[in-house]
Order: C-alpha cells, then sequence, then structure tokens
C-alpha cells in the first residue's frame, strides 16, 4: 500500500467520520474537510485532533463547505500547500430529506441537489487540474442503493439527487482515464443507524402540503416505510463497513480497482441493476471504439 494525500468531504458525522478516521488508521494522510471549523462544527474539529494525537496518525481538519466555490479553492489550495499534492478526493458530503415529493418547494429540491451534486462538480473544478498535471489521481464517489435500487416512497429529491450524483461519476470515469485518474462508486445501502442521515434529514417546507398526505390513502406510510427499511437491516448491520470498503478500495493497486463496490446488508437489488448498467455501458464503448476509457492508463 502506499500512503496517499486524502481529502474526504462531508467528514465531520457518518461515512465521512468513519472513513477519516479509516483511513488514517490505515496509515493515510487524511483530510476531513467540513463547514464551520470555528463554529458549529469546532467539537468535530477538537474530536478530529483528539483522535490523531491519541492514536498517532495523520488526520486532520479543514474548512471547506462544499456549496461555497470560494469556500472549496480555499480549502483544496492549502491542503495542496501543506501537504505539496493530493492523491484523492472522495466525495462524501450529502444531505437527506424525508416526506411527500410535492410538499418538498423547488427551492428545496435545488438546495438539494445543491449539496449532494453541484458540489462535486465545484471539488472537481478545484482539484482536478492537479491531478490531471501530475497524471495519477483517485475519484471515489459515496453514491447510493437508491440510484438503481428499491425506491420507498418520501424519498423523492435525496434519490433523484444521488442518481444525478452517480449518473455524473460515472461521466467522470471515462473523460478522466486517460489522464490517469481511476474511478470507483462506493454503494452503500440504507442503513437506518450508525448514521445521521435519518435522524436530521430535512422535511418538507409546505407543511400543510404535506398535512394532506397524513390523512386519507396516505395516513401511515411514513411510519410502515421508516419501519419497513429497519425490519429489512439485519442486526448486525454497521455503517462503519462501509469506511471499511472505502479503505479497502483505496488501499488497491492502482488500476485494479472495481469501478463499484456495494455495501447493502438489506440487498435492496441495487446491484444486479447497476452490474446491467455497467455492462451496457462497457458494451457501448467498445462498439463505438473507446474500450479504453473504461480502465484508466497511467498518464506518459
Amino acid at each position: 500500500m502506499s500512503k496517499q494525500v486524502i481529502v474526504i468531504t462531508g467528514a465531520s458525522s457518518g461515512f465521512g467520520a468513519l472513513a477519516a478516521r479509516a483511513l488514517a488508521w490505515a496509515g493515510h494522510t487524511v483530510y476531513a474537510s467540513m463547514r464551520e471549523t470555528e463554529g458549529h462544527n469546532r467539537p468535530q474539529v477538537e474530536a478530529v485532533e483528539a483522535f490523531s494525537k491519541e492514536n498517532g496518525v495523520e488526520l486532520k481538519a479543514v474548512e471547506l463547505d462544499v456549496t461555497s466555490e470560494a469556500s472549496v479553492e480555499a480549502g483544496i489550495a492549502k491542503v495542496i500547500e501543506q501537504e505539496g499534492h493530493i492523491d484523492t478526493i472522495i466525495h462524501n458530503a450529502g444531505h437527506m430529506s424525508f416526506g411527500p415529493a410535492e410538499a418538498f418547494t423547488p427551492e428545496q429540491y435545488a438546495e438539494l441537489f445543491d449539496i449532494n451534486v453541484l458540489s462535486t462538480q465545484r471539488v472537481n473544478r478545484a482539484v482536478l487540474p492537479h491531478l490531471r498535471k501530475q497524471g495519477r489521481g483517485l475519484l471515489v464517489w459515496v453514491s447510493s442503493s437508491s440510484t438503481r435500487g428499491g425506491t420507498p416512497p418520501y424519498l423523492a429529491p435525496y434519490f433523484a439527487a444521488k442518481a444525478a450524483m452517480d449518473s455524473v461519476a460515472v461521466s467522470y470515469a471515462s473523460e478522466l482515464a486517460r489522464w490517469g485518474i481511476e474511478t470507483a462508486i462506493i454503494v452503500p445501502g440504507a442503513f437506518t443507524k450508525g448514521t445521521n442521515h435519518f435522524v436530521h434529514s430535512g422535511a418538507p417546507a409546505d407543511i400543510a402540503r404535506a398535512a394532506e398526505y397524513n390523512e386519507g390513502p396516505y395516513k401511515g406510510v411514513p411510519e410502515k416505510s421508516l419501519k419497513g427499511l429497519a425490519a429489512l437491516e439485519p442486526a448486525d448491520a454497521d455503517a462503519a463497513s462501509v469506511a471499511t470498503a472505502i479503505v479497502d478500495v483505496v488501499n488497491m493497486p492502482f488500476g485494479t480497482r472495481p469501478f463499484r463496490t456495494h455495501i447493502d446488508p438489506s440487498q435492496d437489488g441495487a446491484e444486479i441493476v447497476n452490474g446491467v448498467a455497467d455492462r451496457v455501458r462497457a458494451e457501448l464503448f467498445w462498439r463505438i471504439g473507446l474500450d479504453d476509457l473504461l480502465k484508466p492508463t497511467i498518464k506518459a
């Protein structure tokens, strides 16, 4: 395993915090990026510093608000200034929402797409010139089984945003291969415990419209949906397994990493559908004579 300089977005909690610690423990230099490092997330910064000191690892917090281009540019520039380079970017930042699709305002959809999709574009535009110049790099995208697996009701804005992010990741993969930049998509299932996704999920702004779904034919659907998801999840399902999978993928030699890695204890079907979709993509690339874009090549 070669030691890497890694930046992970949305690392104040959940998969991001777990992965940041696991990667640092594995011997990498990890920057856990988050917003409001001097404010709301100051306790998380102190926790990062304490973990680093107690375990003798290189885990550092860096200010990086994925919704701000200026903050992203400054955060990436700071890491490069301190380390001289970046090897791996982990697109993890995201936010969930729960409620009837109709009750979310268009502005809420836009906000969710900003956090889950546009954030990755801001980070890519800040870091890719650096990665392309050095001729080697890795982008890890934390997707979701909801993009192609079972899609229970009341999660429309989040599902749509994660599907868009996954689509962007797939397109970037072929456009970066000849630059020596590898793509790995991590596909977690619905972990109802061990992260704050469901606990801190956003709610519809149109409360009156949402209330109309609380009675009539859809009465009880939210509770049944969440209870059903929790019931599908095995008792031993551990959100830390996602962090372990990320570490395993990062530690693999260049050019050998799987395009997708599924961590879905509930088996909602995403692995089957993704398998078909990725095979169709590969077959098309062969047919149009661009099959070399399916695997990264070291820049000469």
